[in-house]
């Protein structure tokens, strides 16, 4: 016997599909395993088939022509191609939660041997057409992936797939650009790490000990800080990055949070806000925070980033100059605004 990988379209109707299983039975073709992908022509149903050696492609061709099957596309494949495809995208994608950089071979392996190539420049347009996908390059500014095989044509769930997978590396990408020690003038060592869930009670911790200033400036408004649901999800955005400080506490194996960055936004544009608690403040904290936090547009696919600061946070205006340009800068009223493009902004070190 023999194992084939065999897609064909039937029609989206009763009964359809049960002729099509009939008519491979009539070649003593077994079904080993079944995947249905839905399309706007009909849906296309992916198998695994273990089938005669004397049977020929042309036959199996044939057979899936006679049960209704239209557009059918079969290769020989191996023992590997009795993975289910769950069982193979969760074990690519915690690969990539391990290593990033694999994200080439990870989609190739997804996709079934497909060529994956970088396209960089011009306007970033994801999709797919026949057996061309186009995806986000997670590692460039304004890139793409670009994927392509020689058959069979790529169906919508195999690019929400291939996405899916894109964001597990985006994430293992800013995480890994995001963690750092940094080294205070004093000799003292501040950690950065992308905020979490568990962060909550020490965040709300760290608010508590910052002045009525300090959270003014931050949040723009009179306040004591976010209620622990909207500091929830202020550390935990949906779209973006929040990064906390940490340093050791003298005398105790225990850490606290110094301060936290946060970089969140819709569509291709984020906003970046910083608050350093007082007691450390004028120390580069927030400096060295701000500019690691930056970085991460790109890779969290933003193309420019928008900081909103008071005309009289001379520390915030001191920082903002220090930024890369060119920069636009607005003011309305006693608010200034100075939106960075993400192509000016470089890694951190």
């Amino acid at each position: 016997m023999a194992l084939w990988r065999v897609r064909a379209t039937v029609d989206d109707r009763p009964g359809f599909l049960a002729v099509l299983t009939a008519s491979l039975a009539l070649r003593s073709v077994n079904i080993l395993a079944v995947q249905v992908h839905t399309t706007e022509e009909g849906a296309v149903d992916d198998f695994l088939v273990d089938a005669p050696d004397a049977l020929s492609e042309d036959e199996l061709v044939a057979a899936i022509e006679r049960g209704r099957g239209r557009d059918a596309w079969v290769s020989r494949t191996d023992v590997y191609g009795l993975i289910d495809p769950p069982t193979q995208a969760l074990t690519l994608a915690a690969r990539l939660a391990a290593d990033p950089d694999g994200l080439h071979g990870a989609l190739s392996s997804l996709l079934g041997g497909s060529l994956v190539r970088r396209e960089q420049g011009g306007a970033t347009v994801t999709g797919h057409a026949d057996t061309t996908m186009r995806l986000a390059d997670p590692f460039t500014d304004n890139g793409v992936l670009v994927v392509t095989r020689l058959a069979p044509a790529f169906t919508p769930a195999e690019f929400a797939r291939a996405q899916a997978l894109v964001e597990v590396a985006r994430a293992a990408l800013t995480r890994r650009l995001a963690s750092a020690v940094a080294l205070l003038p004093d000799g003292t060592e501040v950690a950065f790490r992308p905020a979490g869930s568990a962060d909550v009670s020490a965040v709300d911790d760290m608010h508590t000990r910052c002045g009525d200033r300090s959270l003014f400036m931050r949040y723009l408004a009179g306040t004591r800080g976010p209620s622990r649901g909207r500091l929830s999800r202020l550390l935990t955005p949906a779209r973006g990055c929040t990064l906390v400080a940490e340093t050791t506490v003298a005398g105790t194996a225990g850490s606290r949070i110094v301060a936290v960055a946060n970089l969140i936004g819709e569509g291709e544009t984020a906003e970046v806000a910083l608050l350093v608690e007082d007691g450390w403040q004028r120390r580069g904290i927030g400096t060295a925070l701000l500019r690691r936090l930056l970085t991460l547009a790109g890779p969290a696919g933003f193309r420019s980033v928008t900081l909103h600061t008071h005309c009289d946070n001379d520390a915030m205006l001191r920082t903002m100059k220090r930024l890369p340009l060119p920069a636009r800068t607005d003011r309305d009223g006693t608010l200034i605004s100075a939106t960075i493009a993400v192509s000016e902004l470089r890694a951190p070190v």
